[in-house]
């Protein structure tokens, strides 16, 4: 997708944002953030959940130091949220997203 970056942290490791189009809702978008060793681990991990046609292309919209403590803070490594105007709204797990769909 167009909007999407990553961001490498001191230890090694990335976090990815990509934005997505919704699997339910369709002309709405979701943001994913992925915790990962590498960029290539981190798409390997989201079309392993189903999410077939990902791909990263340039470093247009990097994931911001709230994005980032959002994901590092996760258990799982891996979250979304609507890309709405509403800034209150939390992250999400991707079981969550992805249950929608089913």
């Amino acid at each position: 997708m167009s909007d999407g970056g990553f961001v490498q942290l001191p230890d090694g490791s990335v976090v990815v944002a990509l934005g997505l189009p919704h699997p339910v809702a369709p002309g709405r978008g979701v943001r994913v953030l992925v915790h990962a060793i590498n960029r290539p681990r981190a798409l390997t991990r989201v079309r392993n959940l189903g999410l077939r046609a990902v791909y990263l292309r340039g470093n247009t919209a990097p994931p911001t130091p709230d994005e980032i403590s959002a994901v590092l803070h996760h258990p799982e490594g891996i979250v979304w949220r609507a890309r709405l105007d509403d800034a209150t709204e939390s992250w999400h797990p991707m079981r969550h997203l992805l249950r929608r769909r089913a």
